[in-house]
Parts: structure tokens; sequence; C-alpha cells
């Protein structure tokens, strides 16, 4: 039998285990308005889910926080490098 990915499945997430699997689409806005309905009310309803999405939003928003700024002038160096790979 093929499995199909979470986001084509016609069920949504009831359990713990099955909103574990989904929590970083969820996190992303990765998800149809259904999932994202049944995973936030299992995240009301389950202490132990709920609390492992405000750990993963904390490290999120602690790594975004730690990004280091691009300069212009190394994006158009590193696309002048990609170009050069190209034409080459």
């Amino acid at each position: 039998m093929i499995q199909r990915p979470w986001y084509r499945r016609k069920s949504s997430p009831t359990n713990c285990r099955e909103v574990g699997r989904v929590l970083q689409h969820y996190l992303d806005n990765a998800m149809g308005p259904e999932w994202a309905a049944r995973v936030a009310e299992h995240l009301e309803a389950c202490k132990d889910c709920g609390m492992e999405e405000e750990t993963y939003q904390e490290i999120k928003l602690a790594l975004g926080r730690q990004r280091p700024a691009v300069h212009d002038d190394a994006v158009s160096r590193l696309r002048e490098f990609g170009r050069s790979l190209t034409d080459g």
C-alpha cells in the first residue's frame, strides 16, 4: 500500500503521534485550514503537545534572531559564481 504524504491524507491528525508528525508544518503555516484547526485543537487540549509546540516556537524565534545579515554584494558574487559554473 502506498502511503500518501501528510498533506494529501483525507483525515486530520487527532492524536499525539499524528500531531508530532505535522507539528513543524503547522508552525510554518504550511497546511490547510482544516488540518491547522485540528492541530490547534489538539494543542489546546494536550498539555504535552502544547509544551512541545511552545518549545519549537522558542527555538524557531531564537534561530531567527541569530540569522546573520547577508550583504547584497555577497549574494551577487554567489550568483555570478553559479553562472560561471553553468557557462563553463
